[in-house]
Formats: structure tokens, sequence, C-alpha cells
């Protein structure tokens, strides 16, 4: 068997919505909740894995969000060189999961073929479906496919051992979950295909889809591919960073130990 992985959240921004936006079924939610935007990173020996890349200065600033910390501050925050990471995982390319690819200089990007098809195909015609997008963060991973640097995967693939990124769709075409062996369990850093703990809990998915069967669908993979429901990582979960515990190496509380029993339960 292979070397468990370590595995860490890094709060890189907040933000905050009506609770019931957070909902397919909102019933009498009311008032607001807090989302966190999170940069994930694995490290086992001289492996490094980032998942996703949060959004752009610009961007955030022209959707009323602030970028605190990018991408590249984060893996430097948890003590290694960001040219140190040779594989950044996106789970999808809505805005604030695919900007800064730039931190990265010496990395390859892992993106489902459904998505790539998705985002440069005709659906985006449709501004309700192409107003998550940045059309400059497409273009770059477009360009950065003609440099070779993108490995575009069709569906489940294992990319180290212990670490496989798995297609849930619903979200997006091109949705994809990624599954990593820790030392005390499978961890499934679930992205944007749970947002939140209780999307998962009452079976009610955050609004934002092209497909309520296929996200449906994802909870139940998600919750296959998991050891247990304590080891689903939702995408944009402030209670990530009470639950787990905390690397404290700048005193903001912003790094969540995931490879670490949590504190508390879901």
């Amino acid at each position: 068997m292979a070397d468990p992985w370590e595995l860490w959240g890094v709060r890189m921004g907040r933000g905050s919505r009506p609770t019931r936006d957070n909902f397919l079924v909102p019933g009498d939610r009311c008032g607001h909740s807090d989302i966190d935007f999170i940069v994930w990173v694995a490290a086992r020996g001289d492996d490094l894995v980032v998942v996703d890349t949060g959004f752009g200065p610009e961007a955030g600033r022209r959707r009323g969000r602030e970028l605190e910390l990018g991408p590249g501050a984060a893996v430097e925050l948890l003590g290694f060189r960001r040219d140190r990471v040779r594989t950044v995982v996106l789970s999808h390319l809505h805005f604030d999961h695919a900007g800064n690819l730039g931190d990265f200089p010496e990395a390859r990007f892992v993106v489902q073929a459904a998505e790539m098809s998705y985002v440069t195909g005709s659906a985006m015609r449709h501004r309700r479906l192409s107003h998550f997008y940045e059309p400059d963060d497409v273009a770059e991973v477009v360009r950065l496919l003609f440099a070779g640097r993108v490995d575009v995967v069709d569906g489940d693939r294992t990319l180290f051992p212990g670490l496989d990124v798995v297609l849930v769709g619903g979200h997006t075409r091109g949705t994809q979950v990624v599954a990593v062996q820790t030392a005390r369990g499978r961890v499934v850093l679930a992205a944007d295909a749970i947002h939140f703990d209780e999307n998962l809990a009452d079976t009610n998915p955050f609004p934002a889809m092209v497909d309520v069967e296929h996200t449906l669908d994802g909870f139940q993979t998600i919750a296959a591919l998991a050891d247990s429901p304590e080891h689903v990582v939702p995408g944009h979960d402030p209670a990530l960073f009470r639950r787990y515990p905390l690397l404290d190496v700048d005193g903001d509380g912003r790094i969540a130990v995931l490879h670490e029993t949590p504190q508390e339960a879901s």
C-alpha cells in the first residue's frame, strides 16, 4: 500500500450570501451565511498537488469578492515552494476555482474533457451559464493546452497512488472530485459537487447546476468513495475551520489539517 498523503485546506477569501440561495429547495431559511473560498494542498514525499486555484484579484473585485491570499502564497504558507507544484487539479473552471494559474509555472493542469467541451461550446451563448466563468481564465487554460501543459482526462483517473480524480458532473458538465488516501482514511474533496455539509445531509443541492439528476448521483458517488461522512469535505463550508485541527502559522486560523481526525461531528 502506498504511503498516505497529508492534506490541507487553506482559506483564500470569504464572502456572504443569503442562506436560502444555498439550497435548491430553500424552505423557510432566512438570513445570510458565510461562504469560504479554499485551495486544497496534498503532499506525500516529493509529490505536491494543488486542487483549485481560487479567483483572480480583478475578477474578485468585479464580483464583490476579495482575494486575501493567492494559491501560490497558500502553498508557501505551508512551507513548500510553489515551483515544486507539478500537478494542479481544476475541479471545474468557474471563476472562483480557475484563476491565478500563473502562480504555478512548473505545473500541469488536470481538467475533464467534458468541462473543456462545455466551456468552449455552444452552452456559453447563454448568459445564465457563462456568467460563472471568466473568459480570460478559460482562454488561459486553452493557451496552456496549446503549450502542452493541460492533461485533459475523460472520466476517472488515478493521478498518483492514493490520489484519484472522479468525474461527477452535475454542477457543471465536467465537475470532478478528488479522492485522497490519508492516514485517517480516504477523504473526498467534493469541490462544488457539494458546497456545504447541509447540502449533502439534506440531499438538497446548491442551486447552481446544469443537471439535477447528475448532481444527486454525484452525492451518491461521493458517499461511496469516502470512508465515512466525516471523510467528505465540502467545497465552501466555513465549518471546516471549526471542525478540523488548525495549523496556525499566520494567526488567522486559515489552514485546516484534513489528514487529522475532525474535532467535532459534521
